[in-house]
């Protein structure tokens, strides 16, 4: 047996944000909507999962025509069973992550970002699966004083603290 490892880039528009991760069953798309649905009435998303049985097909949903057509593009060049690619607008994954993490099919989350991004996959004879991910870049040093004033500052800002 051989293993081929793949480098795959991550299409992220400006305004958008990407979830990716693993599940392991169909419902998963209905499910992961009615959450994402109800989690925001302003957020637009599509999902793209590949199923890894039966049909084998890409299933998807969503609110935003273009988000859905993103997250089926990039989950069919990820082309690994049972991984799903959530694309957002109108909200963050910090705002959504942990509901994702309770729908009961979903069995871990790869990246929540709107950085640059590059999915690490291994093909074997059977398939593809996702061994890792490259979220940004490599650190160039460690904050300073105001730094850290910064940090805090544009936290409070967009109200995430008080």
């Amino acid at each position: 047996m051989s293993v081929k490892i793949d480098v795959i880039r991550i299409d992220i528009p400006e305004g958008t944000n990407v979830i990716i991760g693993q599940s392991h069953f169909i419902k998963t798309v209905e499910d992961l909507y009615e959450t994402l649905s109800s989690s925001s009435p302003n957020l637009k998303f599509g999902i793209a999962f590949n199923e890894a049985s039966s049909k084998r097909l890409v299933r998807y949903d969503g609110n935003d025509q273009e988000l859905i057509k993103l997250a089926i593009e990039n989950v069919k060049k990820i082309g690994a069973g049972h991984v799903f690619v959530i694309y957002l607008k109108n909200g963050y994954p910090i705002n959504v992550l942990n509901r994702i993490k309770n729908v009961e099919e979903v069995v871990r989350i790869f990246a929540a970002t709107a950085n640059p991004l590059q999915v690490i996959v291994a093909e074997t004879d059977q398939g593809r699966g996702i061994i890792g991910v490259v979220d940004g870049y490599t650190p160039l040093g460690v904050e300073s004083e105001a730094d850290i004033q910064e940090r805090k500052e544009f936290l409070r800002k967009i109200g995430y603290k008080r």
